[in-house]
Parts: C-alpha cells; structure tokens; sequence
C-alpha cells in the first residue's frame, strides 16, 4: 500500500546476501559471537569483508554487536554502546591491561566465539545445526518482509 495514503509502511527489501547475513545474526543467541568469516564460511558465500559490508549497511536491524572482528577488538566508533550489550548479555570480556593505551575490553574470543552448532536460548538450532538444509533455505529466501527494522548501519538506529 502506499506511504502517502495512510496505508502501513512498507517494509525494506534487503538484498538477497545481507538477508542471509541477517538472518545469521539473528540466530546468535546472547552473550556468544561470530566473526565476519564465521558467518561468510557458515553461508558459503563471499567472504568477511561481503559480511561486512552488509553489516555496515543493514546491520541496525539485528544484534549487530554478536557480529564481530576476528581479534576481539570492538567495533570502532561503536566500542560504548557495544560494550553496554556485552555487559548486559554477559559476554565474556577480557579487561585491558594495565598502562594499555585503549582502555577498553576486547572479546574474549575462546569463550566468547559460537560456533553454531549449539541450540540458543529459545532451543532453536544454530545456523550450523541446521546444516545444508538451513543453507539452502537462506539461499532460496527472497529478501521479503522480515519482521526487522530499517537499514541503518551498525547500529547507527539500534534500539
């Protein structure tokens, strides 16, 4: 329907690759991570910098703070309010030492790291567990309505 005559929003269209990559995100349950190439590996398509980018772009519609560099640093110019997640989500952090010249935690990767094999907290199976049957279905997905919010990068519109 359209906007101008008072019908319901409509909805964005992602294109098909940052849908799967959102869709990812998503199924990271709290306090857990993946990195770029994990989930560019789990789709077996492009690679971390295509994830990314998606990221980058779409990424305010999902927990954009579970999708993250491979070493633990947090995402610059969103290190606070990433770091409120963390914290709030009891992601496993490893303080900075000492006399460090940034201040700020990294992800404690070992821990922190989810592979995707794992049920979340609402007993759904992980990107991983689903296998190829979950990849496939990700494939075959036409980037229609989602339930999620508009693009906004990073969390430049998060919640």
């Amino acid at each position: 329907m359209d906007d101008r005559k008072g019908g319901p929003p409509a909805f964005p269209q992602y294109p098909e690759y940052a849908d799967r990559v959102l869709e990812t995100a998503e199924q990271i349950p709290p306090g857990r991570v993946m990195t770029y190439g994990d989930v560019a590996e789990w789709l077996g398509d492009g690679g971390p910098r295509q994830v990314g980018r998606a990221m980058a772009l779409y990424g305010a519609a999902v927990p954009w703070w579970r999708v993250v560099r491979a070493d633990g640093r947090l995402l610059p110019g969103h290190e606070r309010q990433a770091l409120e997640h963390y914290r709030a989500e009891g992601t496993p952090l490893r303080e900075a030492p000492p006399g460090a010249a940034a201040r700020l935690p990294r992800l404690d990767m070992g821990r922190a790291r989810w592979d995707g094999r794992t049920k979340g907290p609402s007993g759904a199976d992980g990107p991983a567990a689903r296998g190829a049957a979950g990849r496939a279905d990700g494939a075959a997905h036409d980037g229609a309505h989602t339930g999620r919010l508009p693009a906004g990068g990073h969390g430049t519109a998060a919640p």
